[in-house]
């Protein structure tokens, strides 16, 4: 029930975002001038409210059919981004029998293994159902690690789906993803407008808004609504990753070989090359090299991720 709200409150975001950008463009936009010649602003509620009911389904379809299509092109899209390949029984038997036995253990359908050919330390589970649930590792990870290290580290990821954690995170990320792109969408149309268009297209008429006043509007709401969407991310996934800690110490029978790994893996942790923070927050493990930009920084303030050093010290007092 927990998670279902903090999903909810993805949509409530954008659309309180949406009347907030309205109601700022009737503000500034509007008004009258008082007896003294000066320009005085108020809100007209009503009119605000009626242009956001008549906004609602434009936003509501282009929004859905976003997140439709990224919804169920997830694999694909993790895969690429990861540069992963699909592993095959006889290339890796060891990784099989590993991943069957756990399944076995937990009464779950074994999922799809993928590998990524990076000779650091990573793994992480994707995937919103049975046609789509993926474990992948690092050529890295299965060189390095014993086979109870190995058991610990894909327990802690079928221990994610089978709570149904990719499921949610990759829900977040995609409205975090959204809300990202047009904002990066917004802030380009307003340095355009500054630089080719600025002086033709600042001029006023009447009380109205110049085209670079209203794109700073929108510029504002999206950085409001990116923060508040990051900060819903965070609570919904950072307390899972101690659970499927427990999940893959349980489901191993070793919570010392897992944390021997967490410790291996925190001292190299690969794939960061990614270079899309979006993505990074599925992995067991952030990568402490990856290259981001602006969007990539504000995420990593909100990091899924608990501290590598106190996960290893829960699992080590069993």
């Amino acid at each position: 029930m927990y998670s279902i709200l903090l999903l909810l409150a993805f949509p409530c975001i954008i659309l309180g975002m949406v009347w907030i950008f309205l109601a700022l463009l009737n503000f500034f936009g509007g008004g009258y001038y008082d007896q003294y010649g000066n320009l005085v602003h108020s809100l007209d509620v009503d009119s605000v409210n009626y242009y956001f009911v008549s906004t609602i389904p434009w936003v509501i379809g282009g929004v859905g059919i976003w997140f439709a299509i990224a919804y169920y092109a997830n694999a694909s899209m993790v895969k690429k981004a990861v540069g992963a390949r699909t592993l095959e029984r006889r290339e890796n038997p060891r990784i099989y029998n590993i991943v069957e036995n756990l399944c076995m253990t937990c009464g779950m359908d074994m999922p799809m293994i993928n590998v990524v050919d990076d000779p650091q330390l990573n793994a992480f589970a994707s995937g919103i159902n049975k046609s789509s649930y993926t474990v992948t590792v690092t050529t890295g990870l299965m060189n390095l690690l014993d086979d109870e290290e190995l058991a610990g580290v894909i327990g802690h990821e079928l221990t994610h789906i089978r709570n149904k954690d990719t499921r949610l995170l990759i829900t977040s990320i995609i409205f975090v993803g959204i809300v990202s792109t047009v904002m990066s969408l917004v802030v380009r149309m307003m340095y355009n407008t500054m630089w080719y268009g600025g002086s033709r297209r600042s001029d006023r008429e009447g009380n109205g808004l110049s085209m670079v006043v209203v794109l700073l509007i929108g510029v504002i709401c999206c950085a409001i609504a990116y923060f508040f969407t990051l900060v819903t991310r965070f609570a919904i996934s950072r307390r899972r990753e101690y659970m499927a800690d427990a999940g893959g110490a349980e489901l191993s029978g070793n919570p010392h070989a897992l944390a021997s790994a967490l410790r291996k893996i925190s001292n190299d942790p690969g794939l960061d090359s990614v270079n899309r923070e979006d993505v990074a927050q599925l992995f067991i493990m952030h990568p402490d090299e990856m290259e981001v930009g602006l969007m990539g920084f504000m995420g990593s303030l909100f990091s899924t991720h608990p501290d590598p050093a106190k996960r290893i010290a829960i699992l080590e007092q069993f």
